[in-house]
């Protein structure tokens, strides 16, 4: 048994480096059916917004308001609004944003929010798109 002492260290010491490069931000988009301004979004934004910056930095992970958060993402609290955007790291909110006025709103206030409150750079939407 004492040989496999570092083989076993090894894999555990593996696997938790694995855990913590899986660590990941995403955009949490909660709408429901009907919701004007949730379409208004999806064609604004969607079509673009996975090959923009913010897109690729935060993924988009869509969710019915009537379903409540996706497996393994807690909301600090209750959706009220669609579309509310919520920011999630390893699957806990860390920002939010209620409501679509446009996309002239959107991308500098979304921008300005993966700023505050992740290691996003705006630079890097500059100078990607």
């Amino acid at each position: 048994m004492p040989a496999f002492r570092p083989i076993m260290i090894a894999a555990s010491l593996a696997a938790a480096l694995a855990d913590m490069a899986m660590a990941e931000i995403r955009l949490v988009m909660v709408d429901q059916p009907g919701c004007s301004y949730c379409i208004a979004w999806e064609d604004e934004i969607g079509p673009a917004y996975p090959n923009t910056a913010e897109g690729r930095f935060a993924p988009l992970l869509k969710a019915d308001l009537r379903d409540g958060p996706p497996d393994g993402v807690t909301y600090d609290r209750r959706v009220s609004f669609t579309p509310t955007f919520i920011l999630v790291e390893d699957g806990q909110e860390i920002a939010r944003m209620e409501g679509y006025v446009g996309q002239d709103f959107f991308w500098p206030v979304y921008a300005s929010l993966l700023s505050k409150h992740t290691d996003f750079s705006q630079d890097e939407s500059a100078n990607a798109d």
